[in-house]
């Protein structure tokens, strides 16, 4: 029986047409996946009939019946209530911050008009999705949970009240791989327990392939390919959609070969990071607790890891952007001083490209200005001609033209911010990159382009880079080695296809099986 049904929808904003001609079904138990890159249409697809964005439904989307197109706030609010959970991508921003998690999974619940339901029930909730120390985590707030317990507790607000449907916009984006395959273990729990029907969004077909019953593949608003799981994945139809699958990083997929690396010129060792412990626990927390490594001239290093490992915490001591409690750095065999007592020539052999490109960018400047403020801290005594010329460089090392200078980050795509966040990272001429997660904000297409501008300036400038990921199908197109790390310990280190191969330890188990090993 047809649980969800959208018949030729149109979504449209301002009077520009953005999705055309959509149309899918959805069954009591069925997973369907919309799948595509950024600005396809998928979240607009999912969310306008329910009234969640600004645009303008037209054609038709019922839910058991019920027609949502055209309905006015008061009934969709009802549906919302009753019939159908939301969860998003970010569940930070999603979670009201000065509310416990007890309060928010508690109004969840009510919103259909049911009674207030008892703390044990509440606890009861969070045990479902696979909370530990449910009863302690209710008087919690969002801020002191991890990543994967937050996307839990969404998911239990999602599911409070029991609904029909549930709708999932890249529900997984944010988490480590193993988080990843755990969160959508859980719903497909939920499906075969009570029956939930499923619109998965995401721009990541690997992460669907195991879930989704059926595959609507979109672009341009519109639908490219459509059919069931077996069928999109294994004998695509459409040049885009074999675009998508091979974009995609897998661990079986054929990597060109690494070029090659020199001697030593990074060495941190025995590096101690703490931190003060909160509430009425005392002493310090170990978030990165001894570890030694080094990196070779034109080599890449990923320190992989699942999420509260401290990955980012020790790429950030390593290179002077955070705090270090103990330990030693040094370069080519001299000791790095500490980020305050730092010469300019120091700071600039070390550039970091983080996660979030636009959060990364002020949002005021131009990119010429954006890309050019390293070189008034690092190389003060250039003229503003030679300033302006090493930025048209850096902007032609990462692929974008001169027509950017004038731009602002708000008129960027998410993969030309990350190119200004690169260009700017370039412009002082490194000899070493810090890549913190600097593709996991991406979709797959555009993840891919900046994998392979990374693998170029490799060869071409003979970087070294310090891949901080998750994702080993990742680290595995362009880093000679991985470090594996676990609770502020490296757990597992060797050449990454013998990791890989063989992984030794559980949690490097764990990260091959979550990516498709």
């Amino acid at each position: 029986m047809t649980l969800y049904s959208v018949q030729r929808l149109g979504v449209s904003i301002d009077g520009k047409t953005l999705v055309t001609d959509v149309s899918f079904e959805i069954a009591a138990g069925q997973c369907v996946a919309l799948v595509g890159e950024s600005g396809s249409g998928k979240s607009l697809t999912c969310l306008t009939p329910f009234g969640l964005s600004p645009g303008i439904a037209t054609g038709s989307a019922r839910l058991r019946g019920e027609e949502l197109c055209g309905a006015n706030e008061r009934v969709l609010r009802g549906l919302r209530a009753r019939e159908t959970g939301f969860i998003f991508q970010q569940p930070l921003t999603s979670l009201t911050p000065h509310l416990s998690i007890g309060a928010q999974l508690a109004e969840a619940a009510s919103q259909s008009g049911g009674p207030k339901p008892s703390r044990r029930a509440l606890a009861a909730m969070l045990e479902r999705v696979g909370i530990a120390q449910a009863d302690e985590r209710l008087d919690a707030f969002p801020h002191r949970l991890s990543g994967g317990q937050r996307q839990r507790v969404m998911i239990a607000a999602a599911t409070a009240h029991q609904p029909k449907l549930l709708i999932a916009d890249e529900p997984t984006t944010a988490l480590d791989a193993s988080l990843r395959h755990e969160i959508m273990e859980l719903i497909d729990a939920m499906r075969a327990e009570h029956g939930l029907g499923v619109l998965l969004v995401s721009h990541d077909l690997a992460s669907v392939a195991a879930h989704a019953d059926h595959i609507v593949v979109m672009q341009n608003g519109r639908i490219v390919e459509s059919g069931p799981t077996e069928s999109i994945l294994g004998a695509p139809t459409q040049a885009y959609t074999k675009t998508l699958i091979a974009a995609t990083p897998r661990l079986d997929s054929p990597c060109a070969p690494l070029p090659e690396t020199g001697c030593t010129i990074l060495e941190a060792r025995d590096i101690v990071v703490t931190y003060p412990r909160s509430g009425w626990r005392r002493g310090v927390l170990a978030a990165v607790d001894g570890v030694t490594l080094s990196i070779g001239e034109g080599e890449a290093l990923a320190i992989v890891g699942e999420s509260g490992s401290g990955k980012s915490t020790l790429g950030r001591a390593i290179a002077r952007l955070g705090p270090m409690a103990a330990g030693e750095t040094t370069w080519r065999g001299a000791t790095l001083p500490t980020r305050a007592k730092m010469h300019r020539a120091d700071r600039r052999l070390i550039q970091p490209v983080f996660q979030d490109p636009v959060a990364s960018l002020d949002p005021l400047w131009r990119v010429a200005d954006i890309i050019a403020e390293p070189l008034k801290h690092l190389l003060p005594d250039l003229s503003r001609g030679e300033r302006d010329a090493r930025v048209m460089a850096a902007l032609e090392s990462v692929e974008l033209s001169s027509e950017f200078t004038t731009r602002t980050p708000r008129s960027l795509s998410g993969g030309q911010a990350q190119r200004v966040a690169i260009a700017r990272a370039l412009v002082a001429e490194p000899e070493m990159l810090l890549l913190d997660e600097a593709t996991s904000a991406l979709d797959v297409l555009v993840a891919a382009q900046i994998l392979a501008l990374f693998a170029k300036l490799q060869r071409e400038r003979r970087l070294s880079i310090l891949c901080i990921t998750h994702d080993l199908a990742l680290a595995r197109q362009f880093c000679h080695r991985v470090t594996v790390l676990d609770a502020g310990k490296i757990v597992e280190s060797g050449p990454t296809d013998d990791v890989i191969r063989n992984p030794q330890h559980p949690v490097t188990q764990r990260l091959v099986r979550a990516s498709g090993g």
